[in-house]
């Protein structure tokens, strides 16, 4: 029964001559949004989100929303992770400094160990340098 259904509906609107298009309501001013620094939908950051909805009268906080300390959890995770990310980096930075310098050091280890010229090699100027 499902089967036929599905088939019966694909098959109306594979031959409508009208199509669908959902695109242009899902990303209704998000162009304008990031052109002015707000976020791609109203509801990602800023103090509708942000704020609670309530306090008391005697003004004492309303206990936080579960969306925002979901929103809470997922900033402090963020943090985390470019916390880590940066200091592997930073290590990578290091670790291919240290390498650099070990070659720099090998390369001048080697020079060191060549025969040094004598006779009209010495007085001659070399070209290479």
């Amino acid at each position: 029964m499902a089967a036929s259904f599905r088939t019966l509906c694909f098959s109306v609107l594979r031959h409508s001559r009208r199509h669908l298009n959902t695109t242009a309501t899902v990303q209704a001013g998000q162009k304008w949004r990031k052109e002015n620094g707000l976020s791609r939908t109203g509801s990602e950051f800023g103090p509708l989100t942000d704020l609670p909805d309530w306090s008391f009268a005697d003004g004492r906080p309303a206990p936080p929303l579960k969306g925002q300390l979901r929103r809470r959890e997922e900033k402090e995770n963020l943090a985390r992770r470019i916390v880590m990310l940066s200091s592997e980096v930073d290590g990578g930075i290091e670790v291919w400094k240290q390498k650099q310098e070990e070659a720099k050091r090998a390369e001048e280890l080697r020079k060191s160990l060549l025969f040094i010229p004598k006779g009209r090699l010495l007085t001659k100027k070399n070209p290479k340098s």
